[in-house]
């Protein structure tokens, strides 16, 4: 459930209707700082020690979408063992940086790949931005593809139309999971053997490739009922 930010003097009206509901988690907006973060993990253990609820039995995540919360990333995502994933937020990014939104993104790319690299270091969710397009999905599918592939793993979506087309770019295709899986366990062959890198169609496969292999098998479990 997403709260109001700290900025607009209504976060802990918010925290006081919805804590004692007890919901699996909390989306908190324009997040600058690991402050926040941790102010609502207290209020939270709070909560699970007044009602006997299991400990850490909420979480949070936290959207990005300023300056300030990008360049202060590191220790935004170190905040608090509740926090499960970074979302960012284009939209208000843009605006806060002065930049002007186009369908290229050239100017929020470097944000996006900022939270890709945070997140993949402090093992985090990290979920992409928004897309306006609700009817024309040409646009959504694009940046869907875009974002599966620099590293996201998952796309926020604002309208039911553009649920299928974001599953359908964040799961492997049978031909990527065949090749995966092939990969995985040559390589695994090979190691067992004592043996290092080799070659499939004329590809080297070595380390790196064995574990983007293993990435794209983890990818495609994930999206199994």
């Amino acid at each position: 459930m997403r709260v109001n930010g700290e900025n607009t003097g209504l976060l802990d009206d918010d925290l006081a209707a919805i804590l004692p509901a007890h919901p699996d988690g909390l989306v908190l907006p324009k997040v600058e700082s690991a402050t926040v973060i941790q102010k609502v993990s207290r209020r939270m253990d709070n909560s699970e020690i007044v009602n006997g609820w299991r400990k850490k039995s909420m979480n949070i995540l936290a959207i990005v979408e300023t300056a300030a919360g990008l360049i202060n990333l590191a220790s935004i995502c170190s905040a608090d063992e509740r926090l499960k994933g970074i979302l960012f937020g284009a939209e208000d990014f843009a605006a806060n940086i002065g930049a002007t939104r186009t369908e290229d993104g050239w100017e929020v790319f470097h944000a996006r790949s900022e939270i890709v690299i945070h997140c993949a270091a402090f093992g985090l969710q990290a979920i992409d931005l928004v897309n306006n397009h609700f009817q024309d999905l040409e646009p959504v599918k694009r940046e869907a593809v875009q974002g599966a592939i620099m590293g996201f793993t998952g796309k926020q979506i604002i309208h039911p139309h553009q649920i299928e087309i974001v599953q359908a770019a964040f799961t492997p295709s049978l031909e990527e999971v065949e090749r995966a899986s092939k990969v995985v366990a040559l390589y695994t062959k090979q190691q067992q053997e004592g043996k290092g890198a080799l070659g499939l169609d004329g590809m080297l496969i070595d380390m790196p490739v064995f574990r983007q292999a293993e990435n794209i098998l983890a990818r495609f479990r994930r999206t199994r009922p």
